[in-house]
């Protein structure tokens, strides 16, 4: 018989519950036994909802506090110097969410994106001397609460050897696989063993890692991990999951590892894995968990197509060594489509959210066992949902095709080198040397988030709504002058999102009412849906631009998101190349581009904070993704007068791989983070070069903490190691949205402080 499974569920609640809770927490609001109570609510809220879907085996222990690889970082007691430790005891709360948000005495862990994905994990810290011991409690507790609510389930741990692989070695000398995977092992293998005496049956060990490129060092330590595991683990059942693509090159070892499962990607990875598995056949000792359903975007899935694939794997592996899946976990959808009330009706049945994949999962697996008959009203359904999309006439526009058509090569280079732009910038700004500048928001306040509400329930007229924002805008530019600040911004006060303000004001784009993902911790997104032909219907931002211009003598940058970004924070159409769609979405932004230009706005920042996290898992697709991905920002951006400046931002990735497609984008000035990770960047741009502009993030946002003036400096004057002052910008790590006042005005006061000292030291003749 085949079951039905699945490697994850979303954690936030069903109306963002653990969002309030964790804020209400961290506010004072709530003591620690609320927040766990809260906690255990809603774990157990979803274990019995995934039962009630029909999945006879439910994946317990997915739900985090934070993050789950903070999770595994605290599972095995790995808290960096700085952070208060309690000797062999437990990591409490108060450490692990010091690591996560930081505290008055050490900055919070570097975060960066989970592979290909918009949700951003901590990266743990080993160095010299790591000392390894059971130290979070987190496993068992989801065991108790899986029995508590009743379901058959299955423990998910974030493997070993992706755990490592995600993390950094903070000291030289340190071998991770020689010196630190043993003792990580050992500990893993007590957390088994401590599972299995409580009366778990399965644990899933997550090794997402192997669905990128791996050594043949890689490979051995993953064998050996996994052999001293299965000594460890004793009648427990190890089932090993990989997601996000396929696992050709890992595929030899894996089939010989002695675990008693693998999960593979039947969607991102389909031909590899299906190609592996046809090649080198199926280990008979192994069940088979096969991820058909689109766990990463939302589109309903082809029930037929997907029907005729688990016949494939049938017939090779065997039906009762056969499971069906989600091809990763659920995290990164919304959770539930009935609880979304405005969504388009034609466009509806094309969607699926988390339940819905549960019951396409469900639906699979009934298929299978007791034949197509038995779902019947539910193939036809999908079948004649999936035909109506196919002839929707707005999945193509004729204009948007023509115009597409017409593209020269000269519509994707600026009309001067950028030496050129320089000088011609340098007369129009007349900017002092180190400016300072923002990322382009500041704090969204309550009143703010009311203001919209109301506009959006038509409890406020368009003329109010205009003039409250325009206050609010006029507060915004005066802070920034008495700041000090040598480039302004508006605030973005207008803005629920970064993308989707943008994708509201396109055609091709559906927003959601309930559509919400976790980003990190406490912070949610809402993606929209890309589904058809892209086109901007008017401006979009001119208007608060130009206002917050006619308020201050200093340049206010236009602001906008970048067509990478908008691609890869949307949930994407499927039926044509992701390049197509992204050059459809790189014209509307080149058209706002334009009228801010002849607005008189003189700079433009087009964000890309996502082009890394587009990057394929495996080298081999790197150049034709690079190729057309900084190809739409130059499509964007290149209709630029000279004497126009464009900026781009980028945040929270690993950038320092790929810095020579960064400098082809071209743009004039690039902001980075940098602070959280250590100014890591600035060993690409010693290595590899860089000649245009730049702002290395000077501190970093998304902590509550604000850095002092001599930190501040310190990281401007490793900047200045490595770059000549003429180039350097001052800025944030990242834009202040998320931010309260009081500490986004100490912590900038803070900045132009220390590019003041800097700035003096230079021109001392210190630097």
């Amino acid at each position: 018989m085949i079951e039905s499974t699945s490697l994850g569920y979303p954690r936030i609640g069903p109306g963002r519950e653990w969002k309030r809770a964790l804020e209400s927490y961290w506010a004072g609001e709530l003591d620690e036994p609320a927040l766990r109570s809260a906690a255990a609510r809603l774990e157990g809220g979803a274990l019995r909802a995934q039962a009630e879907a029909g999945l006879d085996i439910v994946p317990a222990g997915d739900f985090s506090l934070y993050d789950h690889v903070l999770d595994a970082a605290a599972l095995i007691g790995v808290v960096p110097a700085g952070f208060p430790r309690a000797g062999d005891g437990p990591v409490d709360l108060a450490t692990y969410f010091g690591m996560a948000r930081g505290t008055p005495d050490a900055p919070a862990l570097e975060m960066t994106k989970w592979f290909d994905t918009n949700y951003h994990y901590l990266v743990p810290e080993f160095g010299a001397g790591q000392g390894f011991r059971v130290a979070w409690d987190r496993p068992f507790e989801a065991l108790a609460a899986a029995r508590s609510a009743g379901v058959r389930s299955r423990i998910v741990l974030l493997g070993p050897v992706s755990l490592l692989l995600l993390g950094k070695v903070r000291s030289g000398g340190v071998d991770p696989w020689r010196d630190l995977l043993p003792r990580v092992v050992e500990v893993y293998g007590e957390v088994l063993r401590r599972l299995a005496e409580r009366g778990a049956r399965w644990v899933q060990l997550d090794e997402p890692c192997l669905a990128q490129d791996r050594t043949e060092a890689d490979l051995a330590a993953l064998e050996g991990a996994y052999r001293a595991l299965a000594r460890a683990k004793g009648d427990l059942r190890l089932l090993l999951a990989t997601y996000f693509g396929d696992v050709r090159p890992s595929y030899a070892t894996l089939a010989r590892l002695p675990v008693d499962g693998l999960a593979l990607d039947f969607v991102a990875g389909e031909a590899g894995n299906l190609d592996a598995l046809l090649r080198h056949g199926w280990p008979a000792d192994k069940t088979l968990v096969a991820g058909v359903v689109d766990g990463r975007n939302v589109w309903a899935a082809d029930l037929r197509g997907r029907l005729d694939l688990l016949a494939r794997l049938a017939g090779i592996v065997g039906p009762d060594r056969l499971q069906v899946s989600p091809s990763c976990s659920l995290l990164h959808v919304p959770l539930d489509l009935d609880a979304e009330g405005s969504l388009d009706p034609e466009v509806r049945p094309w969607v699926a959210f988390a339940r819905q994949k549960l019951r396409e999962v469900v639906t699979l697996a009934a298929g299978m066992n007791r034949g197509t008959q038995a779902v019947a009203a539910e193939l036809a359904a999908n079948t004649e949902a999936l035909e109506r999309r196919r002839r929707c006439p707005r999945l193509r526009q004729a204009a948007v095709d023509a115009r597409l058509a017409a593209l020269r090569p000269e519509d994707f280079a600026r009309r001067s080198g950028y030496a050129r732009r320089r000088a011609v910038q340098d007369e129009r700004f007349h900017l002092p040397l180190l400016p300072t500048t923002t990322i382009g928001s500041f704090p969204q306040t309550a009143e703010v988030r009311r203001l919209r509400a109301r506009r959006r329930r038509g409890d406020l007229s368009a003329a109010d709504y205009r003039a409250a924002l325009d206050a609010e805008i006029r507060r915004t530019i005066a802070v920034q002058e008495e700041l000090g600040l040598d480039v302004l911004v508006h605030g973005e006060c207008e803005r629920s999102d970064m993308v989707e303000y943008f994708a509201e004001r396109l055609d091709g784009f559906l927003i959601t009412s309930a559509g919400w993902v976790q980003s990190y911790g406490s912070r949610c997104v809402k993606p929209p849906l890309l589904f058809g032909s892209v086109r901007r219907r008017r401006p979009m931002t001119v208007r608060w631009t130009t206002y917050a211009q006619s308020c201050t003598p200093r340049p206010v940058k236009g602001m906008l998101t970048g067509p990478v970004t908008i691609l890869e924070w949307s949930f994407v159409r499927e039926d044509q190349p992701r390049s197509r769609t992204c050059r459809e979405v790189a014209l509307a932004i080149r058209d706002e581009v334009a009228d801010l230009e002849a607005a008189g706005v003189g700079m433009v920042q087009v964000d890309e904070p996502a082009l890394r996290e587009g990057l394929p898992l495996r080298r081999e697709g790197w150049a034709p993704y690079l190729a057309w991905a900084t190809a739409a920002f130059r499509l964007a951006t290149a209709g630029a007068h000279e004497s126009t400046q464009i900026h781009t931002h980028m945040c929270y990735a690993e950038f320092g791989e790929i810095i020579e497609a960064i400098s082809a984008l071209d743009a004039d000035v690039l902001s980075v983070e940098s602070a959280r990770s250590g100014a890591e960047i600035l060993a690409a741009f010693r290595a590899h070069g860089y000649d245009k502009a730049i702002g290395p993030g000077v501190y970093d946002i998304h902590s509550p903490r604000v850095p002092p003036v001599q930190e501040m400096a310190r990281l401007l004057r490793a900047t200045l190691a490595v770059l000549p002052a003429a180039q350097v910008w001052v800025n944030p790590d990242c834009g202040l949205k998320t931010r309260a006042w009081p500490e986004t005005v100490a912590a900038l006061r803070h900045m132009v402080e220390a590019a003041a000292r800097v700035r003096g030291e230079v021109a001392g003749g210190g630097r």
